[in-house]
């Protein structure tokens, strides 16, 4: 609050009614200095010059070994329902014994993160180390297209 020093009408002390500004000025312009200084330390840039891969891509399967994780840990392996200790012997039934066969693995949105990874572990426990994970593509027409996101390499 300031004071008018000015003799004016009335002998006592009146309240100025002015904002100072000139403290707001101040601390805008260091706060300003110090954005300025720290914005360029912030950003990271790591440069990488990533390799080009020149392999083939290889061809979908015919028919392709799905696996579903349904929102109560069910488990369908193809359209057939399975039980998760009968896993091992279903794929292998499946596949025909073949391990580098690759196996899809689709779970519902629901089921969380550890149940499938638990799931997972079970493949890799049962020797199937090529899995797919597949997602549903945004297409931006409104509709999904499931497509595999992402995989192992084996």
């Amino acid at each position: 609050m300031g004071v008018n020093l000015k003799q004016g009408d009335d002998d006592g002390m009146g309240e100025v009614s002015e904002i100072n500004v000139t403290p707001f000025i101040d601390v805008c312009l260091v706060l300003l200095i110090i954005f300025m200084v720290a914005a360029p330390l912030s950003t990271v840039d790591v440069p990488v010059d990533l390799p080009v891969s020149n392999a083939m891509p290889e061809p979908r399967p015919e028919e392709p070994t799905y696996l579903t994780v349904k929102s109560d840990l069910s488990l369908i392996l193809g359209e057939e329902a399975v039980a998760p200790e009968a896993l091992a012997a279903a794929l292998e039934a499946k596949t025909g014994g073949n391990r580098d066969e690759r196996i899809f693995l689709r779970a519902d949105g629901a089921v969380a993160y550890g149940s499938l990874m638990d799931v997972m572990n079970d493949l890799r426990d049962a020797g199937y180390l090529k899995i797919a994970l597949v997602g549903l593509e945004d297409t931006g027409q409104g509709g999904s297209v499931p497509r595999p996101v992402a995989g192992t390499p084996g």
